[in-house]
């Protein structure tokens, strides 16, 4: 029984010990020395080569290394065999990092001040109660609904918007379509947590932005094809946003010609809002493997229909 396993950057040492370390009973196999393809039962993943799962013949389950899985569902000779994504703590807990530091960025008008400071003016400004300000979560798996958790934790009012009916104590939820508009109409800060899907690519566009207050703000770590950037660019340069966090993009890295790098309003961070750390998700893909071997559900299966 062998793991086999696949990415494209510097580093993949590190994970093979790492899996060794937490499976010392299974052979992990560098892509690159895959041996006989018919003793491997699991991959983990990050973009392999499209066609090249379908050629382990005995594969019983393939897991992603990261949150997103969209780098598996473009391949269109993927195995009909269970895919699960990261869902770890280390990962979820720097996602949640993310999310509140700009959310009480906004929130406590940090720009304004900073501004101020180079003008070396002396003005208080005001700022309303965590309680009075209305944070808007769309996508509410295992990363938005942690920081909904802390977010509460900090008194803010959330609500939270995913494609299928969530719930959680504190949380007003909203879904699809119907309640889209309901839920943009009340989000002062939209914080952007989606997967990428053929529903949720170029979501966030003109249309979107006009159903939020004028002067919202925008959060987007989710992934840069739901982002329409000259959509971004226009509503921050009406005042319809005041300001935008991405940590993601249509293309990366971003262009060192893009208008988001020297936009006023606009913060940039290159897709580092959270990453996967080596020796947790290690220990998370081999626990859902074992878990797997003896009969358990898969830990963060992916739907293929909806696509993710």
């Amino acid at each position: 029984m062998s793991v086999i396993l696949w990415h494209p950057w510097p580093g993949i040492e590190n994970m093979l010990n790492a899996l060794r370390r937490e499976l010392p009973n299974m052979e992990i196999r560098d892509w690159n020395d895959k041996g006989d393809k018919a003793d491997v039962n699991y991959a983990v993943v990050w973009n392999p080569p499209k066609g090249e799962l379908k050629t382990f013949p005995n594969l019983k389950c393939v897991f992603s290394m990261f949150a997103g899985i969209e780098h598996m569902m473009q391949d269109p000779e993927l195995p009909d065999v269970p895919i699960s994504h990261l869902i770890d703590k280390a990962l979820t807990h720097g996602m949640t990092e993310y999310v509140v530091h700009n959310v009480l960025l906004y929130h406590r008008r940090r720009s304004e001040f900073e501004e101020q400071q180079k003008q070396k003016l002396w003005k208080s400004l005001s700022i309303a109660p965590a309680s009075d300000r209305h944070v808007g979560i769309m996508g509410f798996g295992a990363l938005g609904s942690d920081a909904a958790r802390v977010l509460l934790a900090l008194n803010f009012n959330i609500a939270a918007w995913s494609r299928t009916p969530k719930s959680m104590t504190g949380v007003t939820s909203f879904h699809g379509s119907e309640g889209l508009s309901v839920f943009l109409a009340q989000t002062e800060i939209l914080v952007c947590l989606l997967p990428l899907t053929p529903a949720t690519a170029g979501i966030l566009n003109h249309d979107l932005f006009s159903k939020l207050p004028k002067g919202a703000y925008l959060i987007n770590a989710g992934r840069g094809g739901s982002q329409v950037e000259d959509d971004i660019l226009s509503a921050l340069n009406s005042g319809q946003l005041a300001g935008a966090s991405l940590d993601v993009f249509e293309t990366e890295p971003l262009p060192k010609d893009h208008p988001f790098w020297s936009h006023s309003k606009v913060t940039i961070t290159p897709h580092n809002a959270s990453h996967t750390d080596v020796d947790s998700s290690a220990r998370t893909i081999a626990a859902n493997i074992i878990g797997f071997e003896a009969g358990k559900p898969v830990h963060g299966l992916v739907d293929r229909k909806r696509g993710y």
